[in-house]
């Protein structure tokens, strides 16, 4: 029978719940049970997908091209449990479900209420991932105890817990020790505070996982468990990572939050966690000795979040590369051509990202065209695709006026545009392109990287390269390695003639994990490497094929 873990947060938002309900979902997974994971938000929108970046960080892709929470990039980094549009639920989609049910008349004319109806909804999500061959669900709610939107979902997980047998359903509520710089203390009120709000709704957590920059004492241990009315060995210290995120995995088993996991579940005895993989990745990360820089050209600079995979994809390719990524995070905005050789200048790589809109464009194109000019290794991701055709087709090709139409719908040369379903363009919107495709590769870096002839990757966008300038740009010395194996759309440009220069219409980033990283970041940090001196070129073979990671 499947078991739950619902996993909720206090104190303060942002503690890290997603990493902490990933990392105990690669836990389990090495112990050898079969896991799914679970985010409910509650914020109102449907889904994340028109969010702002700034205030939700980036929107995350699944293959089945539903736009998910950024916490279910943690899901797929730490753990193999397969995603669908199942996996993330919103008060937006749980309302519109029963809103749904309302006009179609399925509650009979009942007056529909927060309860029965919302959390009766919010249970059918839950037990939409049970199956028989699922041994835990882990369930993180968004939002943090005392917050009046998350209330329903709390509520739901209460009555879940009172529905099903004693052992099947677990809480685990992370929380913050709060250090005071004055007087040197750890304070252990506010999470006592957060256990009792909890309480006060019905549900008496598990495990306690306390947040903390300082080692918890015994003393303070006893005393949380205490006044939070939880056994002392069930208040688990998670104490903030010095090097890497991945340590977390690894600290959480230290504490036996696995054994303990267990014993509350009822579940049969579990063999010891095999984290020799994060183990190798933490001891790579803090032994690296070569370090590289790489200049993130971007929109949204100001939040981490609102790039996360990227930089942990790039996190990746240090891992295996054994390098450091020191990372140059520039607003594309404040570049213009005056002084692109100033924000640039010493980096070893350059990666512009995706994004919407025709703010900081030019700052993009200048980055773009600083990286071709210097022979800087460059990855476009997305709309750093649009990014490279559009500075190569008014640089190299002539074509001033080039631009896409998403910034410019009277341009001269749309180089980049809509696109309907025959491939011509179009002055009207088309639908935006959603998660994993296939693509045909070609000669070249990429496929040399991925060591196939046909990959399947995520896609978010409109825009596409418009066709009708292919001829063009291929004659000026643009190469097109890869096409959309069931249509015609490009998905990949190179210069061959570049040391290394490559963009996608894709998000790599979103398939890459630090027990495997993805091969195109891999590559153009070993790429990036090569221009610092610290690693020989690979050369690009007429029949461009490679297995497993650059030697």
């Amino acid at each position: 029978m499947t078991k739950h873990i619902f996993v909720t947060g206090g104190v303060v938002s942002s503690l890290g719940k997603g990493l902490t309900a990933a990392s105990i979902g690669c836990i389990l997974e090495s112990c050898g049970l079969r896991v799914r994971m679970q985010k409910l938000d509650p914020y109102i929108n449907v889904d994340p997908g028109t969010m702002n970046p700034y205030q939700h960080g980036e929107v995350y892709v699944l293959d089945d091209g539903s736009e998910m929470d950024l916490d279910l990039g943690h899901y797929e980094r730490f753990t193999h449990a397969p995603l669908s549009k199942n996996c993330n639920f919103t008060t937006g989609k749980i309302y519109s479900k029963v809103i749904a049910k309302e006009r179609a008349g399925d509650y009979l004319g009942q007056t529909v209420q927060v309860i029965p109806h919302i959390t009766d909804e919010i249970k059918a999500a839950i037990d939409g991932l049970v199956a028989d061959d699922v041994d835990v669900i882990i369930t993180e709610i968004g939002g943090t105890v005392g917050d009046i939107e998350s209330l329903p979902f709390l509520e739901a997980i209460r009555q879940y817990g009172i529905e099903k047998p004693k052992h099947d359903c677990l809480y685990i509520h992370l929380t913050l020790l709060v250090h005071l710089a004055a007087s040197g203390e750890l304070k252990t009120k506010p999470t006592q505070q957060s256990v009792g709000k909890l309480r006060e709704i019905g549900i008496q957590p598990d495990i306690l996982v306390c947040r903390t920059e300082h080692p918890m004492t015994d003393e303070m241990r006893r005393k949380i468990s205490l006044f939070c009315n939880v056994r002392p060995e069930m208040v688990i210290e998670e104490r903030d990572v010095e090097s890497t995120i991945y340590e977390v995995p690894l600290m959480l088993r230290n504490e036996g939050i696995h054994r303990h996991i267990a014993a509350a579940l009822a579940l049969p005895d579990l063999p010891e966690p095999d984290l020799g993989a994060w183990e190798d990745i933490v001891e790579t990360i803090r032994t690296s000795q070569r370090e590289i820089e790489i200049a993130v050209v971007g929109k949204y600079m100001e939040l981490t979040d609102a790039y996360k995979s990227i930089y942990e994809a790039m996190a990746h390719a240090g891992i295996a590369n054994r390098v450091r990524i020191k990372l140059r995070r520039l607003a594309s905005d404040e570049i213009d051509a005056t002084n692109v050789v100033d924000q640039l200048g010493g980096v070893h790589g350059v990666c512009v990202p995706g994004g919407f809109g025709g703010r900081g464009i030019e700052g993009k194109i200048e980055a773009v065209r600083y990286a071709r000019e210097h022979g800087v290794p460059f990855l476009g991701l997305c709309y750093g695709l649009h990014m490279a055709v559009i500075e190569y087709a008014r640089n190299v090709c002539g074509l001033e006026d080039a631009n896409s139409t998403e910034i410019d719908a009277s341009t001269e040369h749309p180089v980049i545009c809509l696109l309907d379903a025959q491939q011509r363009v179009t002055d009207k919107g088309g639908t935006m392109r959603l998660g994993a495709q296939r693509c045909r590769l070609v000669n070249g870096r990429a496929r040399l990287a991925y060591g196939v002839d046909e990959v399947e990757e995520r896609h978010r966008h409109r825009y596409e390269f418009n066709n009708g300038y292919r001829a063009q740009l291929e004659e000026a010395g643009m190469s097109f390695t890869g096409l959309g194996a069931d249509h015609d759309l490009v998905e990949i440009v190179e210069l061959a003639e570049h040391p290394w220069f490559l963009a996608v219409q894709f998000h790599p980033e979103f398939k890459s994990k630090p027990t495997a990283c993805h091969p195109l970041f891999r590559d153009f940090v070993r790429a990036a490497m090569v221009r610092a001196g610290q690693a020989e070129p690979v050369p690009v073979a007429a029949d461009a094929r490679r297995e497993g990671p650059p030697s």
